[in-house]
């Protein structure tokens, strides 16, 4: 691919949004696949780009060396004639169990497809950048949005395939609980991590399944709050406490994890830790029980400074990638 050839787009601006891993179902893996999971694609906080065809990889703004390592990774590996200069708006905080550095790579790898022409799927993109090795949540949710499952990994699976689509209840709201002195397990540690832990009970894996698809998608195509929460809320604790040897606890972060127990005592159904952590979040009912929970939050734990929290709703459509002329 050359520079010389013709431009049909003189730039590319994609967005994309934060996503819960509300956990995995089956990580005992004898049906001959392992890990499955459900998750929420979320409002926000979001990373959002725009990108522009240049002789060489370059970034600016937040998050600009991150984006930069991605696009010359797939341009190394394409053996692309050029490169793409970007420019960072807004991105989603690193290691915090949101999806960001999937949503990252989905976002670079689309917007340097888009502009060189490369005929690439979402699926290649994220095989080029070494993204949805155990879950295909990130990649589901960038797609359509949504509530997403996948059907994680068999012994051909290249990307664990998203096997079923639910719209997130327009009304529900959802608080994010950040710990800002903490970071999740990732990278090298989250690889040593699966290799090391014991067999999952088959048992419990079974369970967690029937959970998934007799409590949790019924629930939310008739919007009952409560009876999702108890999956998750199962999916969450029989998952956390199997992590526990690795990340310290059923949660990562000692700070989200005392919010949580005081939200359990507050009534709340539906809470827990998305993927690694240490963000934790809580599901509401409705704006009006959201803001109240906000305000009490923010009250509570107003002398907590690395805690912080956000309010959004859930998102039922996928990213966002259009042409700039």
């Amino acid at each position: 691919m050359s520079l010389a050839d013709p431009v049909l787009q003189e730039a590319v601006h994609v967005s994309t949004t934060a996503r819960l891993h509300m956990g995995f179902f089956d990580l005992n893996g004898g049906l001959g696949r392992r890990f499955g999971s459900i998750g929420v694609s979320l409002d926000q906080p979001s990373t959002v780009l725009t990108a522009w065809r240049t002789p060489e990889f370059s970034a600016e703004g937040p998050g600009a060396a991150r984006a930069v390592a991605v696009a010359e990774k797939i341009g190394k590996a394409l053996k692309l004639d050029g490169g793409m200069h970007m420019q960072l708006t807004e991105v989603i905080p690193e290691h915090s169990g949101l999806g960001s550095g999937t949503q990252m790579s989905l976002a670079v790898g689309l917007a340097l497809n888009k502009l060189y022409q490369l005929g690439l799927i979402l699926q290649d993109v994220a095989l080029l950048t070494e993204r949805g090795a155990r879950s295909g949540i990130g990649l589901g949710t960038f797609a359509e949005g949504g509530v997403v499952i996948d059907g994680g990994r068999g012994p051909q699976t290249l990307v664990p395939p998203v096997i079923a689509r639910a719209d997130f209840p327009e009304e529900w709201r959802i608080i994010l609980i950040f710990d800002r002195s903490d970071v999740g397990v990732h990278g090298s540690e989250e690889t040593e991590a699966f290799r090391t832990l014991g067999e999952f009970p088959a048992d419990i894996a079974a369970e967690l399944c029937r959970r998934v698809l007799m409590q949790a998608l019924p629930a939310l195509a008739e919007h009952d709050l409560g009876t999702f929460g108890a999956a998750i809320r199962e999916l969450q604790e029989r998952t956390g406490d199997y992590f526990a040897p690795v990340q310290g606890g059923r949660y990562a972060s000692a700070r989200v994890s005392k919010v949580l127990e005081w939200l359990d005592g507050q009534g709340l159904q539906c809470f827990g830790q998305s993927s690694w952590g240490p963000t934790g979040f809580a599901v509401l009912a409705s704006q009006e029980q959201a803001d109240e929970c906000l305000e009490a939050l923010q009250d509570k734990y107003a002398e907590e400074k690395q805690l912080s929290f956000l309010l959004c709703k859930g998102r039922n459509r996928g990213g966002i990638l259009r042409d700039i002329n």
